[in-house]
């Protein structure tokens, strides 16, 4: 009989290891004399978790509530469960219990925008796997840009539309509403930013190192040596990200070599910080919500960016273990987190 307390982190780390040289669960258990139902379930739990930011207690509701969230789902197409429940004064109930409800009438909209994946990116994605399934991904600093139009999100997020009803067509300006790019960073606990690229600038090398150098610099170099020998940088392979001189630029701040995180091409859904960008949308966006300035738009990205807790920013950091093991046992497909 294998032990009975739970997996340490190395137990963790050996499995996923174990998982990435196509060794099964039954054998994986052998190695690491442990249950195999203990080794069983760590994968089938980290192959379905997901990102939550709310953790509400499982409460039943009444008849009447339920006819307040059919009309709240009904005028608020394409909205996440807890927005819906929350409009419907029906706060508490838990993610699992409301997603039960709503497919009673309801379905999920998702819109597609992945390329799809060739053999070759599946491949780089499973080394990139192997390469990092050790890290610490506590000591990551995932970096992104990313944009905010006036009008809404570019396409539809994801949302509940109730059966039977169209995608409502979003008002476009003719002249083009514009909107508000900006950077951030999250490690951890902590989210730090958001940044805003001034208007009318196009994210080259040169804007790109000027913008670290503003933005990234002086919080990197307020830190102690012990934090700076441990941070690992992230960001994507963006032609601004990517360029020589950026990764020149990098280096002369001290990111290079292991510090600087190998990034593996098509590859958004590994990165948490798009999670963040859909929370920070829903957000800005609820009810369909549409900005007339670019100003208003900015402060309501700020404002929804104070509203994020350190917990969910937590949740977010560390899904990166079960983003690999889903990664390995999808042998390089896209991950849904």
């Amino acid at each position: 009989m294998g032990k009975k307390k739970d997996l340490s982190a190395a137990e963790k780390r050996q499995i996923v290891q174990y998982l990435g040289q196509g060794i099964t669960t039954l054998d994986i258990s052998k190695r690491i004399a442990r249950d195999h139902r203990t080794v069983k379930k760590f994968v089938t739990d980290s192959q379905h978790k997901r990102v939550r930011s709310d953790k509400g207690k499982i409460r039943k509701i009444s008849a009447k509530q339920m006819r307040r969230v059919k009309r709240a789902a009904t005028k608020m197409p394409l909205n996440s469960s807890k927005q819906v429940f929350e409009a419907a004064g029906a706060s508490g109930v838990s993610r699992t219990s409301r997603c039960r409800m709503l497919k009673r009438f309801a379905s999920v909209l998702k819109p597609v925008i992945r390329p799809p994946l060739n053999q070759a990116h599946k491949q780089k994605r499973l080394q990139w796997a192997q390469d990092y399934m050790k890290t610490n991904f506590q000591t990551v600093l995932f970096t992104d840009e990313c944009r905010a139009t006036l009008d809404g999100p570019d396409g539809w997020s994801s949302g509940w539309l109730v059966n039977g009803h169209h995608v409502p067509t979003r008002l476009r300006r003719q002249q083009g509403g514009g909107g508000v790019m900006f950077w951030a960073r999250i490690m951890g606990r902590e989210l730090v930013g958001p940044f805003r690229v001034p208007d009318g600038v196009k994210m080259t090398s040169a804007k790109y190192v000027e913008f670290l150098t503003d933005h990234f610099l002086p919080w990197y170099k307020k830190k102690n040596r012990a934090f700076r020998s441990k941070v690992i940088f992230m960001h994507d392979n963006a032609p601004s990200h990517a360029a020589k001189n950026t990764s020149g630029a990098l280096a002369a701040m001290g990111i290079k070599g292991e510090k600087l995180m190998v990034w593996p091409p098509s590859s958004p859904d590994l990165n948490p910080i798009e999670n963040l960008w859909s929370i920070i949308k829903q957000k800005i966006y609820v009810g369909g919500r549409q900005f007339t300035s670019k100003q208003v738009l900015w402060e309501a990205i700020m404002a929804s960016c104070k509203d994020i807790k350190a917990e969910t920013i937590k949740e977010l950091t560390s899904s990166m273990d079960a983003r690999i093991v889903k990664l390995i046992s999808k042998k390089g497909s896209y991950v849904n987190m």
